[in-house]
């Protein structure tokens, strides 16, 4: 019975991955773009004290400004975005796909075929180097330097 909760659980969390309500208010939940595209008027164009145009001119391209902006933008995500979506999702696919079928096996592979070269690269040091080296240990542990500050 706890078996089948737990599969029946299984199969409801990966319904969701895929089928899971997208928020139509919060669409940065993660504050990806949080400081790249937020470019306000004031940001771009900002008259100093002593030089402002017409009030008008002012207000009119303020508004012209932000509309164009609004506009422009949702006329390109119109045009553009399901397509680019496509691109998106086909490039990450494929990013996966070959990190889970390429890289990983390979990595794997490696590590493998790594662990035996370095358990005989250790045998060959331990069989070759070691004994040369203890003996040289043992011819230069009776070398004695004194140093003397001669005047």
């Amino acid at each position: 019975m706890a078996e089948e909760r737990s599969e029946l659980e299984e199969r409801i969390i990966i319904k969701d991955l895929h089928t899971k309500e997208i928020d139509l208010v919060n669409r940065d939940p993660k504050h990806i773009n949080e400081d790249v595209v937020k470019v306000d008027f004031e940001d771009v164009i900002a008259e100093p004290v002593g030089t402002y145009s017409f009030d008008g001119v002012w207000k009119a391209s303020y508004t012209t400004f932000t509309v164009s902006k609004y506009w422009c933008y949702r006329l390109l995500s119109a045009l553009l975005g399901v397509p680019l979506a496509v691109v998106w999702g086909f490039l990450f696919a494929l990013i996966s796909f070959c990190h889970i079928w390429a890289v990983v096996p390979c990595i794997k592979s490696y590590l493998i075929e790594i662990q035996c070269v370095s358990r005989i690269y250790s045998l060959c040091i331990h069989t070759f180097c070691d004994p040369l080296f203890e003996a040289l240990s043992k011819i230069c542990s009776n070398v004695r330097v004194a140093v003397r500050k001669e005047i």
